[in-house]
């Protein structure tokens, strides 16, 4: 561990950003020096990479979170998106709570189950029938298996920088392998049977049918890749269903992340486009694991044992230890409720509309050539690649193309998240992060103060 720490400690640069954060998290610092002889690159999660080293986490609660060396963060990764109630909401801590009491894993089904299903059914407007899975990877993988048992065709289109999670199918094209050649370890052969278009583009979508008829569906995030970050033209997803239509190919939404996040019935209700399947994780089981697949009765038939007997055909199988127990589905019920009752979601797209507006403040204040755009309870931060001539207030991210809005230069959203550490504010890599409900006036107020300084101590060190 000795040549690993000592490696750690060597600065990347002479930056004194680098210099204060060291100073502010040794304990993180020896931590991630031990995680470095247990896990690949010391890290259980891509997203959580950050130069030199990220912080360790001891607890959280509400908007804060607190490291190892007692230092408090006003927290935007909201785990992973996950949290839209903050972190340790009452009810939902309350409803975990008596489930672990009476058991984390039955082995058999149990009434909290239904409870969660009538929930989202009663919320996602295409919700004809649901199954429930240990994640939104294993949904969308779901969600492609079902498409292609049901159109009898092997090609999935997908689009450029949209996450649907890890599995082999969906691995090219998102931060890398735009050309669509197969990543590590996956199959030449799986890799092309994707088709991948520019994002937003319809006139691509309608090319990619021309050159390809056995497209079994069609899967995005309803609001643009990575969260948002390159949104869709007006539109766009409503022209897409009437394309996926005409085709007879199914059209997949991907709301792990805008379930419930955009509004109490997701990105479907909001923009009124209705997709044939829904795959959902994060909020849906309370910021707990799990996830699930949600869309027509005659999609979901093909996981249904009777159905398979009466057509006479092979049921799609699906096992997995965790779907549904009892402890993801009580966080479930407890979260989707407090959604289903309140304004949460409003609420939580409030504040975020106010943060990016503070935020965007103190860039034109500082006259940087950066800007703060998002929607819903999201914020990104567009540092600018290309040097353009840009006011904050005035950005608008569809006037720039997929490359300008996901290029990321990585040393120097490094430093600005290691400053805002510094300055006590944990965004994500984006860079940017999600809003809760538990964000009120004073997190913005300390966040624009923290994002004041940290673009002070930026220009001192070089990058602005």
């Amino acid at each position: 561990m000795s040549g690993i720490a000592e490696a750690l400690k060597r600065p990347l640069t002479n930056s004194p950003v680098v210099a204060a954060y060291r100073e502010k998290t040794p304990t993180s610092e020896r931590l991630a020096a031990e995680a470095h002889t247990l896990f690949p690159s010391g890290l259980t999660h891509d997203s959580r990479r950050l130069a030199p080293y990220g912080i360790y986490v001891e607890k959280a609660e509400g908007s804060r979170k607190w490291d190892v060396d007692g230092n408090d963060y006003v927290d935007y990764f909201g785990g992973h998106g996950a949290l839209i109630l903050g972190h340790g909401h009452a009810e939902i801590r309350a409803a975990v709570h008596a489930a672990l009491d009476g058991g984390t894993h039955f082995g058999s089904s149990h009434e909290m189950e239904i409870r969660w299903a009538r929930l989202i059914a009663r919320l996602v407007p295409s919700a004809e029938k649901v199954r429930f899975t240990a994640s939104g990877t294993e949904a969308t993988h779901m969600a492609v298996r079902i498409a292609r048992a049901f159109t009898g065709r092997p090609r999935i289109l997908r689009f450029l920088g949209h996450f649907h999670g890890w599995h082999d199918h969906m691995a090219s094209g998102v931060h890398g392998h735009f050309d669509g050649s197969p990543t590590p370890g996956v199959l030449d052969e799986v890799a092309g049977a994707v088709v991948l278009c520019p994002p937003g583009d319809i006139d691509a979508v309608e090319n990619a049918f021309q050159m390809h008829g056995d497209i079994a569906a069609v899967i995005l995030e309803p609001i643009g890749s990575q969260t948002g970050q390159v949104p869709h033209l007006p539109g766009f997803l409503s022209g897409l269903r009437k394309v996926t239509r005409a085709r007879g190919t199914l059209l997949i939404f991907d709301e792990v992340v805008t379930g419930f996040c955009v509004s109490r019935g997701g990105a479907q209700a909001h923009y009124g486009v209705m997709p044939d399947l829904t795959t959902l994780a994060k909020v849906v089981s309370g910021g707990v694991p799990g996830g699930a697949i949600a869309g027509r009765a005659d999609l979901l038939e093909l996981l249904d044992f009777e159905a398979a007997a009466r057509h006479g055909r092979a049921k799609i199988g699906h096992q997995g230890t965790y779907n549904a127990n009892p402890v993801t589905a009580a966080a479930g019920v407890a979260a989707l409720t407090v959604i289903a009752e309140t304004d949460a979601c409003e609420r939580a797209s409030r504040s975020a509309e106010s943060l990016r507006n503070a935020l965007n403040t103190v860039i034109e204040d500082a006259n940087v050539q950066w800007a703060a755009y998002g929607e819903f309870s999201v914020f990104h931060i567009f540092t600018n690649p290309r040097g353009r001539v840009i006011r904050a207030g005035e950005f608008d991210p569809l006037d720039y193309d997929f490359e300008e809005l996901a290029l990321k230069p990585k040393e120097t959203i490094d430093k600005l998240r290691l400053a805002l550490l510094v300055n006590g504010v944990d965004v994500t890599g984006w860079p940017g992060g999600t809003v809760s409900i538990a964000h009120g006036e004073a997190d913005i107020s300390r966040t624009a103060e923290a994002f004041s300084r940290a673009l002070h101590m930026l220009r001192q060190d070089g990058e602005i």
